[in-house]
Parts: structure tokens; sequence; C-alpha cells
């Protein structure tokens, strides 16, 4: 087999390392277009667990790494001379130049022919070799020559960074936060050999530009970032390489490869260096691709179909980690405003793979500082209540937890009637311990259902189910009970969801919607509401807010999300309205701000009110940042006490990127923005992501759906989980304590030993 490596990075040598050593009879050349001993940028940093990849691939690479590498295991947060150190990282850097060095030989002892000054802009004088690896960068000639065939697209993201060296020895990989009169300017900054740090400084644009920074005036940002950073400094000079300030490039390709064409490295995927070095996701990608040609000698295309089956997801998931985190740095401003210790376990925190249990495993005294400060803050005397537990306060409602139930239809009523079925339902959460209950989404009309079994509460019958619920649950337990009040729009009319997903009953009543868009193919297109239709909705709200006081509620939440009717005017997706309702958000906020404040006029002023937006419809052209603030403002400004932050289900053809708390960083922006509590949901599952992201801020109040209708105990669970004795299980339920309370001890302190086991051990020379 003869291989043909463009790019002279540690992924294009390791992979040749590996491969020759494994297959000696094959040929593999790398041209690299530098000379051997140039390099770009400071230092690489890697984890322990790549370190052990190395390790048990080859031996004599690990071991000429390992002897060049800086080792520290704290992580320090620093924000304007305040500092805390978090133990139990363990890390290791070196030099780029040095690592380049070192794998370019071990590919001469492997027999790999290594050819410098090559820069190769035409690949069809390899056209012999079985395979041309593609390994030269994130300006990769070869990806871009055959981008309609790898399906590339690269994203600039909104900061500017600069790469920059430091002769100023670190005891710790260190993040500097700077506060300056234009803004956060954070370095990210480490030691990868003695006497030599790397420093990479990152801001905003707007911040970049106000002070006046040049992209390639290294002279400039060198003086410039050293008056800011003096005292972090410490004397010690700034070193430039080729530093010229950046926007990070965010990479994909739907294909990998093309005929003998196989990407690797940043020409194929980049992740953002808040999450760990491009050069280790390279190497990463380095072995699998090396194993599937091993495993593949005489079959290239069926090697590279193993490769890109064995590595996507995983590239992916780093990837979507990578925006995660980047996200944050890319919200330094608003996250200053925390208080130091949860802004240092937001910055270790951000992109929501690391969790306060795992802090706390790796450094118990920190997320101690971390819970006590939350806790102070809150006015809590016990400092260490975990924060999913603190009380919390929206008017002269006081919930004895911060964990809701998210409204989840449950199609069961009879004509809009509730049922012992959700008598059932809602008591057994309520007894199970949950602070607030938000029932299912209740129609103010019949003509406002989503399917006919959903409920209402717009005649007298439906009021006096709803109050058999409601005097259950505050007769028997402290949870308190709100209702989604709604209008279902053109998304009305629906079979229940076991019956078909989103398809149309027969016989359907006549929609109304801001527009005359339909939701989807099968769906018939809505009524554009007239003045008359919305008064006449706006009357049924109000009166559904006076029957909501009648049957028991303590708090009211308005439908104003995932496209129904008051969602509908919202999105420009759905309003392309050309009256005084339509065109910029001022104006399509009006008619759904007019049904809210009606609504809370005829709401008792001592209860809560709740609105439920969508913070993103997936979808392109759809509602923006801008949007979502504003409509944000507005609710808060006529009275809004809470913003529950939901995202999609705007459009059929959306396109969401789920994944673990994946709607937290929309609450996060609507909370730190405007300044006004709010509830976030989404694929939020335990007790440590409730806690996590309480304590790092990015929400009030944590809704629950799946979770709650997979185990109605599940409060309880968390609290024996915690081991919290509380008060407010019913005495009828009081014995079960003794079971599960040693139980969730003992299977805590099983998953903690797993887990600690499962941590790769530190290489830490001694």
């Amino acid at each position: 087999m003869k291989i043909a490596v463009i790019g002279g990075g540690p992924g294009g040598l390791y992979f040749s390392i590996l491969t020759k050593k494994a297959m000696p009879h094959c040929q593999i050349d790398v041209y690299e277009r530098n000379k051997p001993d140039d390099s770009f940028g400071f230092g690489v940093v890697f984890s322990d667990e790549t370190l052990g990849e190395f390790l048990k691939r080859d031996m004599k690479s690990y071991e000429l790494i390992r002897s060049k590498f800086a080792y520290w295991d704290d992580i320090v947060v620093a924000r304007d001379g305040e500092n805390v150190s978090i133990a139990g990282n363990g890390f290791c850097g070196c030099s780029r130049k040095t690592l380049l060095q070192l794998l370019q030989q071990r590919c001469i002892e492997e027999g790999v022919n290594l050819h410098f000054e090559q820069n190769i802009e035409d690949v069809s004088q390899y056209k012999d070799a079985d395979i041309i690896l593609a390994a030269d960068g994130i300006a990769s000639g070869i990806r871009t020559a055959n981008e309609k065939a790898f399906g590339t697209k690269i994203t600039l993201k909104k900061n500017r960074f600069v790469w920059l060296g430091s002769t100023k020895p670190l005891d710790a990989f260190t993040y500097f936060f700077r506060s300056t009169p234009h803004g956060t300017i954070v370095a990210h900054s480490y030691q990868y050999e003695k006497g030599m740090s790397t420093w990479i400084f990152e801001c905003s644009d707007e911040t970049w530009k106000k002070h006046g920074f040049e992209i390639t005036n290294e002279e400039d940002t060198i003086q410039k970032i050293a008056e800011i950073f003096k005292e972090e400094l410490d004397g010690h000079p700034l070193i430039s390489n080729k530093s010229h300030w950046r926007q990070f490039p965010h990479v994909t390709n739907e294909k990998w490869y093309h005929n003998n064409i196989v990407l690797l490295g940043d020409a194929k995927a980049t992740a953002h260096y808040s999450i760990g070095s491009g050069t280790k996701l390279a190497m990463d990608c380095a072995i699998g691709l090396s194993d599937a040609v091993i495993a593949n000698p005489n079959n290239v295309q069926a090697a590279f179909e193993q490769y890109d089956k064995s590595r996507r997801n995983t590239v992916e998931m780093i990837q979507h980690a990578a925006l995660v985190s980047l996200d944050w740095f890319e919200n330094m401003d608003r996250n200053m405003q925390h208080p130091f210790y949860q802004f240092a376990f937001g910055c270790m925190t951000r992109a929501k793979k690391v969790t306060f249990e795992n802090l706390r495993l790796r450094d118990k005294s920190f997320t101690d500082k971390v819970l006590a400060e939350f806790n102070t803050f809150q006015n809590n005397l016990n400092l260490s209540i975990p924060a999913a537990f603190t009380d919390f306060t929206l008017r002269d409602m006081t919930l004895q937890n911060r964990i809701a139930m998210s409204p989840m239809g449950q199609y069961s009523a009879e004509n809009g009637v509730v049922n012992d079925w959700h008598l059932v339902h809602y008591g057994s959460r309520a007894t199970g311990g949950v602070g607030l209950i938000i029932a299912e989404m209740t129609a103010i009309s019949e003509t406002g259902r989503i399917t006919l079994g959903c409920a209402g509460l717009y005649t007298q019958e439906q009021i006096i189910a709803w109050k058999k619920t409601t005097d259950f649950i505050h007769k028997n337990t402290k949870t308190k009970i709100g209702i989604q009040l709604g209008h279902s729009g053109r998304k009305g009319a629906l079979k229940k969801p076991w019956e078909g997903t989103s398809e149309p009953i027969d016989n359907a009543w006549e929609l109304i919607s801001a527009s005359a868009i339909p939701f989807n193919e099968k769906m018939a297109s809505p009524k554009e509401m007239t003045l008359e239709d919305m008064d006449k909705v706006t009357s049924e709200f109000v009166q559904a807010a006076k029957n909501a006081l009648e049957a028991g509620f303590d708090m009211i939440e308005l439908q104003a999300h995932h496209g129904f009717l008051l969602a509908s005017f919202l999105s420009p997706l759905t309003n392309t309205r050309k009256d005084e309702f339509g065109g910029n958000i001022e104006n399509r906020l009006k008619f759904p701000l007019r049904v809210f404040t009606e609504m809370r006029r005829a709401f008792p002023q001592t209860k809560p009110m709740s609105v439920r937006i969508s913070a993103s419809d997936w979808a392109e052209n759809g509602i923006s940042e801008s949007d979502v603030i504003i409509i944000s403002q507005a609710f808060k400004d006529v009275g809004a006490d809470i913003i529950s932050v939901s995202t999609g289900n705007t459009v059929a053809s959306q396109k969401p990127q789920t994944g673990r708390m994946w709607q937290t960083p929309f609450s996060d922006m609507v909370r730190n923005t405007v300044h006004i509590p709010t509830i976030t949901a989404g694929y939020i599952q335990d007790i440590d992501q409730i806690n996590t992201i309480l304590l790092n801020g990015r929400a009030d109040l944590v809704s629950l759906g799946r979770p709650l209708l997979a185990d109605a105990s599940f409060v309880r669970n968390a609290q024996a989980y915690e081991q919290l004795e509380t008060s407010d299980v019913p005495k009828q339920y009081k014995a079960g304590n003794t079971h599960s309370y040693p139980l969730k001890a003992s299977e805590r302190k099983m998953m903690e030993g797993m887990k600690k086991a499962l941590k790769p051990k530190s290489n830490k020379k001694d």
C-alpha cells in the first residue's frame, strides 16, 4: 500500500507512525510545506486520558513525549485580582515544536519518508497512491479544491483571539479574566516547558474594536495586552510568532473522504481551544484512521467507512461541547456580573460535561465555597443545603424547592373536563415533593384545544373538576400548582399523539393564527386573525384567568411558545402580517402583550404569573436573540414574575441541536440580560444536573418533563440521594425513608467509587 500524507502536523505524523509500525511493508510519504524545525504557535495541551491512549498505542512515542511534558493538576480561575484553584484536573503541556520533532524522530525510526519544504497544491501527482491523507490544516488546499464533494462548511465565530507566548512560569492551567473599560479580556494560559508558557488572549469583537487592536500589528497588540495584564505577567515579556488576531473557524464536513482522499485534523473538523487542544482531536482521529486502514489493508473504501463510523459521533459531540464552551466565552461580559465563586464554577462547568459532583470528587473545598456563596446570597443559614432544595419566592408564593413539573399534555380530558387520571397524576407528583407543578396546557375555549383530549378552563364544570385536584394538593402537600393557559392556534384540531403525529382530526374546527400559514402539509391553512378575533380571544384569556383563581391555582403561566396562537405572532416565520401586528418585533409583540396585561389585571396581585416563550425557532430567519431579549423585557415590564424559556416547535422544518441540558444557554441569556428569574427545561435528567444549572446561574427553577413521567418520586429519591431530611413527606409515606435513605446512600457511594476508579491516573512526574 502507498500512502501520501499531505501535512506534517502531529495528526499526520502520528497516523504514519502507527500505520507503518503495524504494516512495515507499506510505503508512507509525508509532505510538509515548512522546514523540520519550523513551528507556529507555542504549546499544546493534553489530558491525562489522552496520554493514556498514547501509552496504549505506541510506547516509544509515549516515553518520548512524556519526557518533555510539563505537568499540572490544578486549574486556576482568576478575575480582577481574585483567584481560586481547583484540584484534580490532570493536564500536561508540551512545546508544539518539540512535539513535532519527537514525532518526526519516531517516523524516521519506523521508516516513514519525510519530505520538507514541499507545498503541495495539486494532488494529481499522487494519483497512484492508494490513500492521500489531507492533513494540511484549517485552510486545507486539498479540501478546498474538493469542498463540494466533502460538503465543507466553515463558520467564523464572533470572538477575536491572538496566540502569544511568555517566559512567565505557571504552576497551573490558568484563566485570567480582566475587566477593561471596553469589556472583558481573558487569557487562556499554561506552561508547556520550563521557562515558557502559552497565552491565548480572547475578547468580543466589540471589545477588540474599542481597544483599537489591529489584526497583524504584533507590536501594538503586545504593548496593549502587556499593560492590561501587567499584574498577571509580573514583569515577564510577551513573545509573538506570527501572532495575528483571528476569529475561530468552526469547520465541518458532511463527508470525510472522496475517492482516495481522506481528511484528518483541522482540515476535517475543528474544536475551539477552550475545551482542549485541536492537536488532541487530530491525534485521536489519527488513531481511528490508522486502526481502520490496518483492519482493511486491501479495501480503502471500507477503511474510510470504518473511520467515519468509529469517529464521527465522537467528533461531533466534541465539536458541540466546544461550541457550548465557546458560547460561555462569547458572553464573558454577561457572566462577569456573577459573584466570584459562581463565576468560577460557571467557567468550569461551561461545556456541561463537568458537573457539580464531578468537581466535588476532584476538589470538595472548591464546591463547598461555591455552595456556601450561593446559600449566603439566598440568605440560607444552612450553607451546605443543595441548591435544588433551597426555597424560592415569587410575590406571595414560596416554593419549598426549585424543582418544577413541566406542563405535559395528558390528552385524557373529556369535553375539556379533567378527571381522576389528572387527580392521581398531579397528586402523586405533589406527594412526591415537587416544588411547583405547572399543569398541562389548558385551553381557554373549545376551539383553543390542541386535541379533543385537552383540558379546558372555560366552563363551570371544568372549574369544579380542576378544584378537586388543587384542593387535594393544598390539603396534603406543600407543593404549589400553577396552570398553563393557552390557545392552540394553527396547531389545533389534531389527533392525540398516540393516534398520529400532527395529524388533523376529522371534522376539524376552523383554525386561527397570526397569518394564514399551515403548520404542515397535512393541516388546514388557518385564518389570519382579525381585530374582532383578537378582542374575542383576549376576553377568553381574561375569563380563563378568573376561572384559574376560582379553581384554586397558585400561579398562571401564559402559553406563548412552540408555535401556538400567541407564539405565532412573535416569530417572523409565522407572522407575515402587513398591519400594525406584523413587521418588527415591537409590532409582533402587541397582541401577546395585550393578552398578558389584561390577564395580569384580572389575577390577584399577590399571585405570580409566568410566560413561556420559544427563544429559538431552530430554523433559518427565525426569531433572533435580540427579539427574545425585547420580548422578555416587555413581559417583565408589564408584570411577568418569571420567564419559562423553551425553544423550537414553531415550524415543522426545525433542526434543533439537542443534548443534555440543551436549552439552558437560552435561559441563561434571558435571566442574566433582562435580570428576571427564569425556568429552564430540556433533557435534564438528575439532581446533579439540576444543582449544576442553579449554581452557575443559568436558571432559578428547573422544570422536568419525562423524568417525572417516569418517576413520580423523583424528588424524594433525590432528597434521599443528598441525605436531606425534609418536613414535607406525608405521614403515610414517612416510614419509607428508612428504606430509601440507606439505599440511596449506598448507591451514591458505589457510583462515586466507580467514577474515581474510572478517572485516569495522573501521569504527573514526581
